[in-house]
């Protein structure tokens, strides 16, 4: 008799990922737990380490070559930058002699 290939959805691979991941139990005792063959666990939970995700084969962030930041990390450095500056020009004018005597007191 030959056997069929059963198909698990997302939800299912996840959880039984999660389940290996975050209690530590042995991929081959959480597989006998779900009724899974070992190496299908095995390869799910493979995957989700090297891609996020059990049911994907592509990384879910590419790492940039060369160590360079991608675009997404450029503008929210720029946007953490211009945030830090704006702060500090604050502070100087808070705590220069106008400031304080703008509401602003040293203790």
């Amino acid at each position: 008799m030959a056997s069929r290939k059963r198909i698990y959805d997302a939800e299912f691979r996840e959880g039984a990922v999660r389940i290996v991941t975050e209690t530590g139990k042995p991929i081959p005792e959480v597989a006998e737990d779900l009724g899974i063959h070992p190496g299908t666990l095995h390869s799910w939970v493979s995957r989700a380490r090297r891609n996020g995700s059990p049911s994907s084969d592509r990384p879910v962030a590419e790492p940039s070559p060369g160590g360079r930041l991608r675009e997404s990390e450029r503008s929210e450095l720029e946007r953490l930058r211009a945030e830090a500056e704006e702060k500090d020009k604050r502070i100087r004018e808070l705590a220069s002699p106008a400031g304080r005597s703008a509401g602003w007191r040293s203790c």
